[in-house]
């Protein structure tokens, strides 16, 4: 390899790792910047804040209950503070029960334990909202934990490989909510089989009531009531229809949609135009196993995976252009290939449509601008 090719490749990574950053500067895994319509954080509306703990450090829902870790906590000083086993907490958590914990993340308790007194002092009293006011009973309170207010999070146990960011986009929810109800280090690591609470989506505004509660939704007005209909004149059933109108769909094409530099990876209508911020792309119909082909000719400058395991490949142009594209199937091409217009790169797999984007150095453009 000379000095140029060498030069040319190292460049080629720092914009591919460049790329691969989010807006804030920080390390994408998922390539959530780089592939338009994957980003979780304009999906998802904030949930609610996790519930404050009791006095031993533990928040009860209906569906079960967590301890939330203090300084210098492990799992068997929790198992202590609570009286549970630290050999069935620790296991239950895919962690050593010596295991130092970061203040603040959360262990998913194996076992229910009794209701402890708030964090602001006094005594838990567990309510019944069908029950009259009068405090529980000791007994009741030990078998059923006061549940906290917010709703019930769901709990998902972490697989290998999966990323704080793949998790929060299959729930909805945004990845600061996720990190914030688990107390989840500045990194966002995950451990294989580590539980996780997922809180529940927040709504959008649009979704929001807009009137007070038992108001009900106000009843429109209709335009007739405000003015009369304006007059028309209907014609007969028989009249003949008027002409179509003649379009030359020659005089009307623009030079960027008769002479682009890319063509169309895959034969099929576009089922979804570009969105500069929400889809930085086009989805092209697409049915499993049809042949998608370079838009142009390059060089392979990257083959990656999303979380779901589908291949991304991107191939990079002169003119510091680059294509990406993605839901594929089977990969035809390697990292490094170089590549012609109209050449294999692959299959559509099975989503029903292939994702295409075009880029200028970090922006996205209009693919559309640049097809023939």
């Amino acid at each position: 390899m000379n000095t140029r090719d060498f030069q040319a490749g190292c460049a080629m990574l720092g914009l591919l790792a460049l790329t691969a950053c989010g807006s804030d500067g920080s390390f994408d895994p998922d390539l959530r910047g780089l592939i338009g319509g994957m980003d979780t954080a304009a999906a998802a509306a904030t949930a609610a804040p996790r519930p404050e703990p009791d006095a031993r450090g533990v928040i009860s829902f209906s569906s079960g209950q967590v301890a939330v870790a203090q300084t210098g906590d492990t799992p068997a000083t929790i198992a202590a503070r609570l009286g549970l086993d630290a050999a069935a907490l620790a296991a239950h958590n895919a962690l050593p029960a010596d295991a130092p914990m970061q203040a603040g993340a959360v262990l998913v308790l194996p076992t229910q334990v009794a209701a402890g007194a708030p964090a602001g002092g006094g005594t838990a009293i567990v309510t019944d909202p069908f029950a009259d006011s009068t405090p529980a009973s000791p007994t009741a309170a030990r078998a059923t934990p006061a549940p906290a207010a917010g709703g019930n999070p769901r709990e998902h146990v972490v697989a290998a490989g999966e990323t704080a960011w793949a998790v929060a986009r299959r729930y909805g929810v945004s990845v600061q909510d996720l990190a914030s109800w688990n107390g989840l280090p500045s990194d966002m690591s995950l451990r294989t089989g580590q539980r996780l609470l997922v809180p529940q989506p927040g709504e959008t505004p649009d979704r929001l009531a807009t009137t007070a509660p038992g108001a009900g939704s106000p009843t429109p007005t209709p335009p007739s009531a405000t003015q009369p209909l304006p007059d028309e004149e209907t014609p007969a059933a028989g009249a003949p229809a008027p002409d179509t109108p003649q379009t030359d769909l020659g005089s009307t094409r623009t030079p960027a949609s008769g002479g682009g530099q890319f063509r169309m990876p895959v034969e099929g209508s576009i089922i979804r135009v570009y969105e500069k911020g929400r889809n930085d792309g086009i989805d092209i119909a697409a049915s499993g196993g049809a042949p998608v082909t370079a838009a142009g000719s390059g060089q392979v400058a990257a083959i990656t995976r999303d979380s779901a395991g589908t291949p991304i490949i991107v191939v990079r142009h002169e003119g510091d252009l680059m294509s990406v594209y993605t839901n594929l199937g089977d990969v035809a091409v390697a990292k490094g290939d170089s590549v012609s217009a109209g050449q294999s790169l692959g299959q559509a797999g099975d989503a029903g449509f292939v994702h295409f984007e075009i880029r200028r150095g970090f922006e996205s453009v209009d693919p559309e601008r640049y097809l023939n």
